[in-house]
């Protein structure tokens, strides 16, 4: 499940070179498209976050390091943007490190709550909040 993303620092940049929000919404959809799809045996209930009014999957492995992978998916392509973008801040990390990460803050920093509708909002926060809880249970 090891996918190419760009990393925290690079993502920030990306979206401050976007000069307003509908570049953004373009690179979030161009980030979405490096995403590979699941395929059907990866579209389960139990890896479907409730709370996104699009239909979204995310997929969470834990390497021998300790480091987890995800893989993701949704049938609407900002969505999987978001997906994608959640993904790429997280990926690689350690639980420890995935519960420590101020997503909140970086955010803010790329002011998505502002730009986004509510059910994309809290569509995102449901990603959020999903894979903190599934790490709990990860050494």
């Amino acid at each position: 499940m090891k996918i190419t993303l760009p990393d925290q620092a690079k993502l920030l940049r990306n979206f401050s070179r976007c000069h307003d929000w509908e570049e953004r919404y373009l690179y979030l959809i161009e980030l979405g498209e490096k995403l590979p799809a699941l395929t059907e045996a990866q579209r389960q209930p139990q890896y479907k976050i409730s709370g996104c009014q699009s239909q979204v999957w995310i997929l969470m492995q834990q390497d021998e390091e300790g480091r987890v992978w995800f893989a993701g998916d949704s049938d609407a392509a900002i969505v999987k943007g978001l997906v994608a973008l959640v993904i790429a801040l997280y990926q690689g990390k350690t639980p420890a490190e995935i519960r420590d990460l101020d997503i909140a803050q970086i955010f803010s920093e790329l002011a998505l709550s502002v730009h986004l509708t509510p059910s994309r909002t809290q569509g995102l926060n449901a990603m959020v909040r999903t894979i903190i809880q599934n790490t709990q249970q990860m050494r």
